[in-house]
């Protein structure tokens, strides 16, 4: 549910298919904001609404659906989301349950902070409903919420997206880049060339 996570998604799949085999892709859920109940109070629709206007103009051809502004009651909840992603995983459908709640957010207006929207895509994919609903809540999905987040802030993460590889030698950020991944490749390739 991150608006420049969803900016990246071409670059950071161009850059994922260009990369060597042997380089290994971990993601990891930042969490974002924790699970609440409450509408988002009109100021930070406001400056949301704005953020996907300036992200418009920074990344050409990324597309949103303004209609969830107005046909939706939006909440400041994020967990839920990753946690439907980490539900998907036991069915190897995570990359396919982030795509799913992007597309259903940005595209379809639809709102991935509610547990219905999340179960229903979920059963898009071809997940059983009830499989899905027991992991989104079970104590061993928020667990493990809690261990991707805590990964992304041991890996001094303070912004979403972020690139990070980890090599013996240390950990190195990778300036994203929206609309050159190439440079992303060639920074990580530069890094592995001075670390061997």
């Amino acid at each position: 549910m991150c608006s420049w996570c969803w900016a990246f998604r071409p670059a950071l799949n161009a850059l994922r298919a260009s990369l060597p085999q042997d380089i290994h892709f971990t993601p990891l859920l930042g969490g974002l904001a924790a699970d609440s109940d409450m509408p988002m109070p009109e100021a930070q629709r406001e400056a949301l609404q704005a953020t996907w206007r300036r992200i418009q103009r920074s990344v050409p051809g990324t597309e949103f659906n303004f209609d969830f502004w107005r046909n939706r009651i939006p909440r400041r909840s994020t967990w839920p989301a990753c946690r439907a992603v980490i539900a998907a995983d036991a069915h190897d459908q995570a990359e396919a349950m982030i795509h799913a709640i992007q597309r259903a957010y940005y595209l379809e207006a639809r709102n991935p902070s509610d547990e219905t929207t999340l179960i229903t895509l979920a059963a898009t994919l071809g997940i059983p409903r009830n499989d899905f609903a027991m992991r989104l809540n079970h104590p061993e999905t928020h667990a493990e919420l809690a261990r991707q987040i805590a990964a992304c802030r041991a890996l001094g993460v303070e912004a979403f997206p972020s690139l990070v590889l980890d090599l013996d030698d240390g950990r190195w950020p990778i300036p994203v880049e929206y609309r050159d991944p190439e440079a992303m490749r060639n920074t990580i390739e530069s890094l592995l060339a001075f670390s061997d």
